[in-house]
């Protein structure tokens, strides 16, 4: 990837660096592997990686002297994976958000209060992976980090860093989508006291400079994650240990002490929901085996895990009864990480307890997949899924009033140009996913944040990147303006399969069948729209094609007997989602019978297209069955969700509607944005 191939938008801060980048002696010999690329391109093959540098967990560490004075320092810091950060034994931060290496985020961090005149200690525990997928920007050999402190506006850091690997993090396999590594800590080799002054780091090596390193680094647009630190709701004791209940799903990572011999072991598995009252589903319905060990050295010790999960249960437990083995298990702890998230400001309440209770599911769902980007879930993929910001993005200015996080998620997505004009699905990540429909829905995105913020800067430098989109799915354009054979990216309707309501088209993944079909166009006019409406806030002349294309659509997909949209050109098959998606961007003729279509069908959908049909029926000027909809009580509904023991919102209506469901999923929190603007009506 060439450096002047950046997606330049105009507003991200840069800076010289006066210190370089380090990294771990053993990736001296390794260069950069090109993983970028489209993702049906058959030329492309995955260039190989050693084994013995994935799952890569380095030890950095610094000593400082403070002689001049204290009043202020702040420490610009990034790290390629992942970084955890304390100064002078005390957790501060952890970052960055998942980036490109062509505009990497380095977060800049107050640590006045950590710091202290004379000898400090600067530790980073740096995470490599090493895998390709949707959680890291990794398996590329780009490893290691930077950092710059400024204390009262003089930098006194250079490249002279301490480091040792931390070999206590083993692995015996993957979970999910290649999405991380199980854990397997063995005490017994840890570096205890490494963060703390007076620790003896005379046998550690010297950090290597990285003088041809490549990344290109910008100031990351939004806050760091923050930690909570949850206790058990419950805990109940077995004749092995515990099972541990943290009352809703949280993510993060789990804490705990123990007293044990050398050798002796744990067993950790975490889980979404239980199989008996004595044990945990860690073999979890999305497709996470979450299992881990501990091996424990002598005496008192701390569980320090670095990768997070999904889980509102854990169960730790011994191979024998627990008087048997001698072992002491005690102070359980969740470290629960999020975004930033204040919603005190969200004064929200209906006299109905159902609605409340929905809204706090889907509340929770935000909360826990909005981390230093808008995952889709933060379990199986843990990725930024662009569709999903649809949803999550609106839902998360609802309850917080927060946009900093939706507008470094445009620019994650504007960044992925580089790979393809007409854009990714996932960005940032390794993992190369695209979807039509998807990319579509960016300009709606980018009027949804000037609606929010009214930044007609932001919303100029991003226009050429909606154009770029434009043209790219302008060139499938049949004789009547319209869209067909888009073979290049997956067309979804929506997910999954078994929630399309039969949607009669050839959507075989990821090549679609031959022809013209109903969604895909309905989202292309609708891009359409909305950079025409971008162009005009920005006083910007151009010629406008909805009036044409909106005829043709109707000339294309209208059944005049009927009252519906029919699915494509050459089927008389009038599903749920030809119709919703076309009253979404206000397609309809008069005379049209789809509100009444609408309430008929209830919601045949995924939860992601009830986004859609819930603001298409506000658009119909019928709020009263939008609320209906998001109270009703069939298998299709929130209240479906709560009925299963949901504490946040699920992937599907219900857990065995999708093969593989993950029971925190945001894309489903659409009730948020809708019940706001209804409580303005009549709530």
């Amino acid at each position: 990837m060439k450096k002047e191939e950046i997606v330049d938008i105009g507003i991200t801060e840069k800076k010289e660096w006066e210190t370089p980048w380090i990294c771990n002696p053993n990736f001296k010999e390794v260069k950069p592997l090109c993983l970028l690329h489209k993702q049906l391109d058959e030329t492309f093959i995955t260039p190989g990686h050693r084994k013995e540098l994935k799952n890569n967990h380095t030890l950095f560490r610094k000593k400082v002297q403070i002689t001049d004075g204290l009043e202020q320092a702040v420490l610009d810091i990034s790290a390629d994976d992942y970084y955890k950060l304390y100064i002078n034994g005390r957790y501060v931060a952890q970052g960055p958000a998942n980036s490109y290496a062509f505009c990497y985020y380095y977060n800049r961090v107050d640590v006045t209060e950590y710091l202290r005149e004379g000898e400090n200690i600067i530790a980073v525990h740096v995470y490599y992976q090493g895998l390709v997928n949707r959680a890291y920007n990794s398996g590329d050999y780009r490893q290691g980090m930077i950092a710059e402190l400024i204390v009262d506006g003089k930098q006194i850091l250079d490249g002279k860093w301490k480091c040792a690997e931390a070999q206590e993090y083993g692995a015996s396999r993957t979970i999910a989508y290649e999405t991380q590594f199980d854990e397997i800590i063995d005490n017994r080799v840890k570096k205890c006291g490494w963060k703390e002054a007076g620790y003896d780091d005379s046998g550690w090596k010297l950090a290597l400079i990285c003088k041809d390193d490549d990344h290109v680094l910008i100031k990351q647009p939004c806050s760091v994650v923050e930690m909570e630190y949850r206790r058990p709701a419950a805990v109940k004791q077995l004749s092995n240990g515990v099972l541990l209940d943290f009352g809703e799903e949280l993510t993060g990572t789990f804490y705990m002490k123990a007293i044990g011999q050398p050798g002796d072991e744990v067993t950790i598995q975490f889980g979404e929901e239980l199989l008996t009252d004595e044990q945990v589903r860690y073999d979890m319905r999305c497709n996470c085996l979450y299992e881990d060990k501990w091996i424990l050295s002598d005496g008192e010790q701390e569980l320090e895990q670095f990768e997070y999960k999904c889980f509102r249960y854990v169960q730790v437990v011994t191979a024998k009864p627990l008087e048997e083995t001698g072992i002491r298990l005690w102070d359980y702890r969740a470290d629960y990480r999020h975004y930033p998230f204040d919603d005190s400001n969200c004064q929200f309440h209906s006299e109905n307890e159902l609605i409340n209770r929905i809204w706090n599911i889907c509340k929770n769902a935000v909360r826990n997949c909005s981390q230093e980007g808008f995952l889709d879930c933060p379990s199986r993929e843990k990725g930024q899924y662009l569709g999903d910001l649809t949803v999550t993005a609106h839902a998360l200015y609802c309850l917080t009033g927060d946009t900093k996080l939706f507008r470094k998620a445009l620019m994650d997505f504007a960044h992925s140009t580089v790979i393809c004009e007409g854009m990714m699905a996932v960005a940032p990540g390794s993992f190369m996913q695209e979807i039509a429909d998807f990319s579509l829905l960016y300009p709606y995105q980018l009027l949804l944040y000037y609606r929010f913020t009214k930044d007609k800067d932001f919303l100029k430098e991003l226009l050429p990147v909606a154009e770029g989109i434009e043209q790219y799915f302008d060139r499938f354009r049949n004789e009547k303006g319209l869209i067909e054979n888009v073979k290049t990216k997956w067309n979804l309707v929506d997910w999954p399969e078994n929630l399309r309501d039969n949607y009669d088209f050839d959507l075989s993944q990821p090549i679609v069948g031959d022809g013209c079909h109903n969604v895909i166009n309905a989202l292309y006019i609708g891009m359409k729209i909305c950079v025409e409406k971008i162009r005009e806030i920005l006083g910007i002349s151009g010629i406008s094609e909805y009036e044409v294309l909106k005829t043709a659509f109707i000339d294309s997909f209208y059944d005049v007997e009927c009252g519906l949209f029919k699915d494509s050109t050459v089927s008389m098959h009038c599903s749920f989602h030809a119709n919703v998606f076309a009253v979404f961007y206000g397609l309809e003729p008069e005379g049209n019978r789809i509100a009444d279509f609408i309430m008929e069908k209830g919601l045949c959908c995924g939860v992601f297209a009830a986004y859609f049909a819930l603001f298409a029926l506000l658009r119909l000027g019928r709020p009263k069955n939008a609320y209906e909809l998001i109270v009703n009580q069939s298998e299709h509904s929130w209240y479906q969700m709560l009925k299963e023991g949901a504490t946040t919102a699920f992937e599907a209506w219900g857990k065995e509607q999708k093969w593989n469901t993950s029971l925190c999923h945001a894309w489903a929190s659409a009730p948020i944005p809708v019940l706001m603007k209804l409580s303005e009506k009549f709530l």
